[in-house]
């Protein structure tokens, strides 16, 4: 099983833009109750999309350069990135059923 992997604004272009396969990057804080309700759900995408889809986290109080070149404003954020341009995005908290449908459509 996969475990998503934090990335920061130092690593975001070597992990997220440069990488060979999709990239699901939940933004997210850690004073944001529906972050803490969506993180199981990430966690459980990345095992189940194992090598198809990685799955990263970011921080968005320790990089805020990030959140910001993306016109992140509000959190939970999902961005999906692929071949290093972002093509999805989800605002809020989704069921896993509503993020799976997303995913699976792009993948």
């Amino acid at each position: 099983m996969a475990d998503p992997v934090q990335v920061s604004d130092a690593t975001f272009e070597t992990e997220v833009i440069k990488a060979d396969t999709p990239v699901l990057v939940d933004f997210w804080a850690d004073w944001c109750p529906p972050c803490k309700m969506l993180a199981p759900i990430v966690d459980d995408l990345a095992g189940e999309y194992g090598p198809r889809v990685k799955v990263a986290k970011l921080d968005v109080d320790a990089n805020p350069t990030i959140a910001g070149q993306f016109g992140v404003m509000s959190i939970p954020t999902l961005i999906l990135f692929k071949g290093g341009e972002a093509v999805q995005r989800v605002v809020g908290y989704q069921p896993k059923a509503a993020l799976k449908a997303k995913l699976d459509s792009l993948v």
